[in-house]
């Protein structure tokens, strides 16, 4: 039996908005990567991109559950010696909700230039306005 491999006439991309107002991160992270790798659909294929596009409104009132918000750790490196930095998650959700959100997500999805790609399909905005009413997106409860 051949594997089938859908060509990308096939892959018909939606929009879904996703109202992450009281959601906890992890829980709300899996599913948007989920639906960004287009796991979702019958037509799924590891290699290819066939995931549709998310848009994540009010990032700001994401929650971590029990005291993760204080405990757990967010770093970055300049790439200079000396140059590693740590936030805790709940400084980097005051600062860059967005930030904290879309780099939860991106630890979800595959390395390399596919995951990068299904990565540009995610909008993240703190507040629960948005500008992609134009592509008709439907409204997904998680």
């Amino acid at each position: 039996m051949r594997t089938y491999t859908p060509k990308a006439s096939e892959i018909e991309r939606q929009w879904h908005v996703v109202d992450a107002d009281g959601v906890v991160l992890g829980r709300l992270c899996t599913q948007v990567a989920s639906i960004l790798r287009g796991k979702h659909k019958p037509i799924f294929a590891p290699h290819i991109d066939t995931g549709d596009h998310v848009i994540i409104v009010n990032a700001r009132k994401v929650v971590l559950t029990s005291d993760k918000a204080d405990r757990e750790r967010v770093y970055r490196h300049s790439g200079y010696p000396g140059g590693l930095k740590s936030n805790s998650y709940a400084e980097l959700l005051a600062r860059k909700p967005a930030d904290a959100v879309r780099n939860s997500v991106k630890g979800m999805l595959p390395k390399g230039p596919l995951g990068r790609q299904m990565l540009t399909k995610l909008k993240v905005y703190p507040g629960p306005q948005h500008p992609h009413s134009a592509q008709n997106p439907i409204t997904l409860e998680i």
